[in-house]
């Protein structure tokens, strides 16, 4: 037996043939009709679902809701299949110690497995995951991103500072391979605050002249205001022009004020599949990469698609991972809708608001569904919010829930009354129900935010149970 490489299992003419990069992107993404679109769909989806066939996860799966091969010839077949979420994904590690069944390592040939590379998720909405990538889905992935990166103006000169965390995470390696193997980028490899500390990442941002910054918006607004502490203007002592970061619901005029003007995108992705959806120059809502994903939107409760312009949870199928780990149908819990209106700039791909809450993360009060992470864009522009909060579900003795927000605040104290007020009337105006509003200072929520540790913050603590 000998080893197979990585890059001896790689077609790379291929790769970039389904998945253009760069100006070929751009002639693709407006010029593609959408029938054209849905052929190379279809042929890429068929190569998914005939390595799921060999995965003892989709066996078990898909013979469980009647479906046998064959049945599936096309997207159009898509609706028979049922869809899984995370929570399958960590009954099969359990079932299948250490790896799960998902990876699909027993469908090749003694000695014909490609090389696996072993990442884990953060943690944020439970247990940390297994992910599993082969060479062709990794490179695949890192190339969606950079070819995003590229669409929303990153040049080849560019000096690009990271605060994705590393270690088994999946973020920071992706993003680093994304940058240094599909564009000419300098890369700084900073990691998260518990890597490098805040300070030493803004000395870095200066000392190499960071032109571009890549992460999570919580944290890169927080070294925003560590440099200003420091005596160190954003964007004329750190020359950044590009914020390409998760911005959730955040300001955006915020996070571009406070690094001196720089142009701030959002991109939505997760752990298994990387990027599926990023915004364009428009920045008019968020595009999906269809060459590489089908996205559906499906209703919160019942699974079924929604109207257009509907909230509900985003159900991805990966067009490319037909190697290890196929994703067929899989429930992210992330909510969205979609914007139905045609793009300005031509772009044939569907477009998504964005990312919008976690459904299972969504807490029901008193029938009012409330998503935590919305609160921010609910208090963005109001007086004296300093931009960080944590949400409280409560019960009371009587059984009688209620919703508390303690929020962070630059406003002096003898003004925290009136401000609790009125940020009160704000958050029961857009979310429906009473909100206990409690004020803090600058920096006081960072402890159960844990926004220095974690790439994405907690929002919610539930007390309830």
């Amino acid at each position: 037996m000998s080893h197979q490489t990585y890059w001896q299992s790689l077609d790379y003419p291929a790769i970039v043939a389904d998945h253009p990069i760069g100006e070929a992107f751009t002639r693709f993404a407006t010029t593609t009709s959408r029938d054209e679109l849905r052929a190379l769909q279809n042929r890429l989806f068929l190569r998914c679902v005939d390595r799921a066939w060999k995965t003892p996860f989709y066996q078990r799966l898909w013979g469980s809701a009647g479906v046998e091969p064959g049945d599936i010839r096309s997207l159009d077949d898509l609706q028979r299949l049922p869809s899984f979420d995370k929570s399958d994904i960590m009954a099969s590690l359990e079932q299948a110690p250490p790896f799960g069944d998902f990876a699909g390592f027993e469908g090749y040939p003694e000695g014909r497995r490609p090389p696996v590379m072993l990442h884990t998720t953060s943690g944020t909405t439970g247990s940390p995951q297994v992910l599993l990538f082969g060479p062709k889905s990794r490179e695949v992935q890192s190339l969606l991103l950079a070819r995003n990166y590229q669409f929303q103006g990153l040049a080849p000169d560019d000096v690009v500072h990271s605060v994705y965390g590393h270690g088994m995470i999946n973020g920071g390696h992706y993003v680093r391979e994304a940058v240094t193997r599909w564009t000419s980028a300098v890369f700084l490899s900073a990691g998260t605050g518990v890597e490098t500390r805040s300070a030493q990442q803004v000395e870095i941002m200066k000392r190499f002249g960071a032109t571009v910054l890549v992460g999570f918006g919580d944290y890169l607004k927080k070294l925003a205001d560590t440099a200003v502490e420091m005596g160190i203007e954003p964007g004329r002592d750190i020359p950044v022009r590009l914020i390409s970061a998760h911005l959730g619901r955040e300001d955006r005029a915020a996070m571009e004020k406070a690094w001196g003007g720089a142009k701030c995108f959002d991109w939505y992705g997760v752990g298994d599949t990387g990027l599926i959806a990023g915004e364009g120059p428009d920045r008019d809502g968020l595009y999906v990469h269809e060459d590489a994903h089908y996205l559906e939107i499906c209703d919160i409760d019942t699974g079924a698609a929604v109207a257009p312009g509907e909230l509900g949870d985003m159900v991805v199928t990966c067009l490319f991972k037909d190697d290890l780990y196929p994703l067929i149908r899989f429930n992210t819990h992330d909510v969205t809708r979609a914007i139905p209106k045609p793009s300005s700039i031509d772009v044939v791909f569907q477009r998504i608001e964005g990312f919008l809450g976690r459904s299972d993360n969504m807490v029901k009060i008193r029938g009012i569904n409330i998503f935590p992470q919305g609160v921010g864009a609910m208090l963005e522009h109001a007086p004296g919010f300093a931009g960080e909060f944590i949400c409280r579900a409560r019960r009371d003795a009587t059984g009688r829930d209620s919703f508390a927000v303690t929020a962070e605040t630059t406003a002096p104290t003898d003004e925290w009354r009136d401000i609790a007020g009125f940020y009160g009337e704000i958050l029961k105006r857009k979310i429906g129900i009473e909100v206990e509003v409690e004020l803090a200072p600058k920096g006081a929520t960072a402890g159960l935010t844990q926004i220095d540790v974690r790439q994405k913050p907690i929002r919610l603590i539930d007390e309830r149970y």
